[in-house]
């Protein structure tokens, strides 16, 4: 258990890049660069131990998985849906007036969309990320998610039917960011990826940045909870064993000035991890990356929180509210007993796509806004050029181009003859 002071002196917050990775992610790149679809054949083959005869899935094999999921699955990720278009929509950039300067909304045109699969393949992030596209208006989305030995789950495949995707690849890792990136005989160029992944892949989205866009670079998710006397310890408990379930990396942090509350939360994750089939991922995560920090006071509990800078927030307190207006770093806030960061993974609305290691400090979680761009549009009178004209003429001055100045000064000399 830290301290606030002690905890300030050993933590750092950080991405984890892996930069030993760097030669292989470039060399996947380059090499999916010049052989395309080749290259994504041989790299299933070698990295998924799964030959493929064929990159696309079909519209047809996406409506038969649809069909065959259970009815109680297929009625919660329509549900799902419906609730993350209504608050995307609720939080959409709206087009302003036209004026003499004002900006242009538009949505981009092709997205590409990255959903890992693995030991838990994240059916919520097909939602998470393809519905905000749908919502902005993009005119194409392009899913790309690694191939499975026994077949892409069913459930992803319903996903991608039930958001309409355009089109879906069985293909992951960093040549599936490559290849949205620049682009196959069969995967069209993008411009912008989003969605998380592994080492490879985010180390993949770093480097394409530039030439296409991204949402983020995801490092491993992690949760800061905040507690007091009155929170109930069973309930942080799954709280804290559901983040670290994520994987070996995932972080979890425990705030409270309230000693006696830390230790029997730390007592209930002890008794109930046993009973989780991913024990084993939840002891090495938690052995690495957990944090428990006693604080002396309110306003340390608040420092330690912006300091974390964290994916996700959860304040369990009895002025739980109170919080909101305080934590001006995170990814997103989890306010009360019955906001649990689960609710937010799957149903809530807003996206569960959010910054980490620290990047909440200068970043936001995604959003429909960011399936849109704008333009600046200028369209002065008369009267309004020869206002600013003046300015304009001295900066082009003090700057030493010639042409600049000209171009706005003989448009003002002409006007006052």
């Amino acid at each position: 258990m830290y301290t606030t002071k002690t905890f300030k002196d050993i933590y750092a917050t950080k991405n984890d890049i892996d930069w030993t990775l760097l030669e292989s992610v470039q060399s996947i790149i380059k090499t999916v660069q010049e052989l395309g679809d080749q290259a994504l054949f041989d790299y299933s083959k070698k990295f998924d131990s799964v030959e493929l005869t064929s990159l696309k899935i079909s519209k047809n094999d996406l409506k038969r998985a649809y069909e065959a999921i259970d009815d109680d699955l297929r009625e919660s990720l329509e549900a799902a849906k419906e609730n993350i278009e209504s608050y995307q929509k609720s939080i959409m950039w709206t087009q302003s007036d036209a004026s003499e300067l004002y900006q242009k909304i538009h949505p981009l045109n092709r997205v590409g969309i990255y959903v890992p699969g693995g030991t838990a393949p994240l059916v919520s992030t097909v939602l998470m990320t393809t519905v905000l596209a749908n919502v902005a208006g993009v005119k194409e989305t392009v899913i790309v998610t690694p191939p499975q030995k026994n077949g892409i789950q069913k459930a992803i495949l319903a996903a991608c039917y039930i958001v309409d995707a355009d089109h879906v690849y069985q293909v992951g890792g960093a040549q599936a960011i490559a290849a949205l990136a620049y682009g196959t005989e069969t995967i069209p160029k993008v411009d912008k990826i989003v969605g998380p992944g592994n080492q490879y892949v985010a180390l993949a989205k770093k480097l394409v940045y530039g030439d296409v866009g991204i949402d983020s670079i995801a490092g491993p998710s992690e949760i800061v909870v905040v507690v007091d006397e009155s929170t109930r310890a069973d309930w942080v408990a799954y709280d804290l064993l559901a983040q670290a379930e994520h994987d070996i990396q995932a972080r979890t942090f425990l705030i409270s000035e309230d000693e006696s509350k830390l230790n029997e939360i730390l007592t209930e994750v002890s008794n109930k991890m046993t009973s989780q089939p991913r024990t084993t991922i939840i002891l090495e995560s938690l052995k690495n990356h957990h944090y428990s920090v006693l604080t002396a006071s309110k306003q340390e509990t608040v420092e330690v929180v912006n300091l974390i800078a964290g994916e996700h927030i959860s304040i369990q307190t009895t002025d739980a509210e109170s919080y909101v207006d305080l934590i001006t770093t995170g990814g997103a806030l989890f306010i009360g007993p019955y906001s649990p960061e689960a609710i937010g993974d799957y149903v809530a609305g807003p996206s569960h796509v959010l910054p980490t290691g620290g990047n909440a400090r200068f970043s936001n979680g995604l959003s429909v806004n960011d399936f849109l761009r704008t333009n600046s549009v200028i369209n002065l009178t008369r009267k309004t050029f020869n206002t600013m004209a003046p300015s304009g003429i001295r900066l082009a001055k003090e700057e030493a181009l010639k042409a600049h100045h000209d171009s706005l000064y003989y448009r003002l000399e002409e006007d006052k003859q």
